[in-house]
């Protein structure tokens, strides 16, 4: 049985930004951790960056240079899996690739201890597939952060179909520990948070291919207030990241919603890292500018796509995102993916900076009245088809007079 107590002694998989959060939050929390990559220069060069996050905290008056010091001691690198033999919780977090992550898993299963809990930070993977490399798989669950790691609160706790309820609790009680909040999730596609957010990000697509531009979208859901707009997102986590999995996955341009995305990488348009994507950037600079060649490219596609441009209001971009995340968060409760929509709520609030005084998703659709949620999804539905079938859950709640949260 595992249990809170138990985990004294963590690993980190993967000398990424993604490994290198987890591990920061580990050692704040006074974890002893062993971090592992094939490639030592990646480790070496690794620490060097956690050292330089201390530094600035050392500047910034939030700790003392002691304290600096003995946080980065906690930590020793290692390129050899025999090293992690007696840790008693592990965490991978390298690239999205499902035989690479098994490969990881079927390693860790020979030489980790019986006893120990086997975690991935996947942010859509199957967590059963992953565990299935392994003879422990009550021990393997999903531990998905958030980038970046040490900074964003939400940890989502993915269950498999057979991790035990003492691994969850214990890693629940973890993630508590180290200062997430950490919510139970399901394992279906993109779990909670990303699950929903790619409706969102459909619609955020759509109304660009209908006439708005990425800048007039994100102005309005920022008005709204959400703390960054779909497509500063993009720019933020990469332009470049949907492309290259597209190439992989031999899937050529995409449907029309994602050619401007196309275009743009094309032209080395990667977005922040690149200092150019949907804004442009200055250098050293993370103020994203508007770029009007980024409208006029978006004309350009929707063009080639055959969409005839029309007036889009705010209200419109607003309503079709927003609508959309509530649909979704709607569904994932009927198939008990996440335990309630407070939960749903957690995830959007920590996860993806939904507007505090809106109090979540499915509170602010409570706000709205259901009934009036379902009649306009309804009405979507009936103008803009199949994406829009409202959830059996929503329809339910709403002809009850019920709510979703309370």
């Amino acid at each position: 049985m595992a249990a809170f107590e138990d985990i004294r002694k963590v690993g980190v998989i993967g000398a990424g930004t993604m490994g290198r959060g987890i591990v920061i939050n580990f050692l704040n929390a006074g974890y002893p951790v062993i971090w592992l990559d094939v490639n030592a220069e990646m480790l070496e060069k690794g620490v060097g960056e956690i050292a330089n996050v201390y530094k600035r905290s050392v500047a910034q008056q939030r700790f003392d240079d002691a304290e600096a010091q003995a946080r980065l001691a906690r930590v020793s690198t290692t390129q050899n899996y025999a090293d992690l033999a007696d840790l008693d919780l592990v965490i991978e977090a390298v690239y999205e690739n499902m035989d690479l992550k098994k490969q990881i898993f079927a390693e860790l299963d020979k030489a980790v201890k019986p006893s120990a809990i086997l975690a991935t930070n996947t942010s859509y993977l199957n967590i059963d597939e992953i565990a299935s490399a392994t003879a422990r798989p009550s021990q393997v669950l999903g531990l998905h952060f958030f980038s970046p790691a040490h900074i964003m609160k939400l940890l989502e706790v993915v269950r498999g179909k057979a991790t035990a309820q003492d691994v969850l609790d214990t890693c629940l009680a973890v993630g508590k520990k180290i200062g997430k909040e950490a919510v139970l999730a399901g394992n279906c596609h993109g779990f909670i948070g990303n699950r929903m957010l790619e409706k969102y990000s459909r619609q955020s697509r759509e109304v660009v291919l209908e006439g708005a531009t990425p800048w007039q979208v994100d102005q309005a859901l920022q008005g709204f207030g959400m703390a960054m707009g779909p497509y500063r997102m993009y720019d933020v986590v990469g332009v470049d990241l949907g492309w290259r999995s597209r190439q992989l996955a031999g899937i050529g341009r995409g449907e029309p919603i994602v050619w401007l995305d196309n275009k743009l990488c094309e032209m080395g348009r990667f977005g922040q890292k690149s200092s150019h994507g949907f804004y442009k950037y200055e250098p050293g600079n993370r103020q994203a500018m508007h770029d009007p060649e980024t409208d006029l490219m978006a004309r350009e596609v929707a063009a080639e796509a055959g969409y005839t441009p029309r007036e889009v209001s705010d209200e419109e971009i607003v309503r079709r995102c927003i609508l959309a995340l509530v649909n979704e968060g709607a569904r994932i409760l009927d198939e008990g993916f996440a335990e309630s929509a407070a939960d749903i709520d957690r995830v959007y609030l920590y996860g993806y900076g939904f507007p505090a005084e809106r109090g979540g998703p499915m509170s602010y659709a409570d706000s709205l009245g259901l009934d009036v949620v379902l009649k306009e999804i309804r009405q979507l539905e009936a103008e803009r088809g199949e994406f829009w079938k409202p959830a059996a859950g929503l329809v339910r709640r709403a002809e009850a007079g019920e709510r979703f949260v309370g």
